[in-house]
């Protein structure tokens, strides 16, 4: 199950920037091989990955790892590493998924010891087959790559030109019954935009945003993590519901019956996650 509503990105080939990255408060950090590592440093950030992932096991549930492309010849090398490293990350980021195929590569190649799956769709293809993607074995979360995602549609990595292929994205995890992960805010100095941007996603439907820099991860927890009057009003609602003997009722001057009472669920199961990060 995959209930971290943030996730920071740390270069694989910077080694040095591991233990800050992991002590940000992220609620998971990532060591990145793939876009944040030039070609010929891929091999040594490998390396570095797969010794911090061993270095401590205990402390393994924060960590993640997104490996290359398993089409590219760096996620075959990735691939093979994994498959030899004495411990795994519990979760793998899985770049430019355009099929379910891709992740029936890398459970094969990990066996029984395959982490949790969390292919990022960056393409129209992958968003295509995300509802196929979402729901393959051990796929534990999706992520948007709007980065990619953009440059193939040769707009902006802004929100507006991408809400639409967001929102299918979205459609395609609720449907896996998964969460959905928003790409990162590339914008490092401007908080007011990282919070607004953090914000819609939420109310789109995602259920995490990645960030790049520690100094982001504030507002992303702020936007994600139920406020004392969300909590307060779900209390309540609940309350009321059970009440009623666990029929639909009047609430607030609404109807309130199940498919609500699931999403009051969900806000105070979310508040409980906080309280015991």
């Amino acid at each position: 199950m995959f209930t971290a509503q943030s996730l920071l990105f740390v270069p694989g080939h910077r080694p040095d920037r591991f233990g800050k990255a992991a002590a940000a408060g992220a609620g998971l950090t990532v060591i990145d091989l793939e876009d944040a590592v030039p070609a010929a440093d891929k091999p040594a950030a490998r390396a570095a990955a797969l010794a911090q992932l061993g270095e401590d096991e205990t402390a393994l549930l924060g960590w993640g790892l997104r490996i290359n492309a398993v089409t590219t010849a760096a996620g075959i090398a990735d691939l093979a590493g994994l498959g030899e490293a004495a411990v795994l990350p519990p979760v793998l980021l899985l770049p430019m998924v355009e099929s379910p195929v891709e992740l029936k590569i890398i459970a094969n190649a990990l066996g029984a010891r395959c982490p949790g799956l969390v292919p990022l769709i960056e393409t129209p293809a992958g968003l295509r087959a995300a509802h196929q993607i979402g729901q393959a074995p051990g796929v534990v979360a999706l992520m948007f790559g709007g980065g990619d995602f953009s440059a193939e549609l040769g707009v902006a990595l802004a929100w507006e030109p991408l809400v639409a292929a967001r929102s299918q994205l979205v459609m395609a995890a609720a449907e896996a019954r998964v969460p959905a992960i928003d790409v990162p805010f590339i914008m490092l100095d401007d908080q007011d935009g990282l919070a607004d941007e953090a914000r819609r996603a939420r109310q789109l439907g995602f259920a995490a945003k990645a960030a790049i820099h520690p100094a982001q991860l504030p507002a992303i927890h702020q936007a994600f993590q139920p406020t004392d009057a969300e909590v307060a009003e779900a209390r309540e609602a609940l309350a009321a519901y059970a009440a009623g003997g666990g029929q639909a009722i009047r609430f607030k001057g609404r109807m309130l019956e199940a498919p609500f009472i699931r999403r009051y669920k969900a806000v105070l199961e979310a508040r409980n996650r906080k309280s015991h990060a």
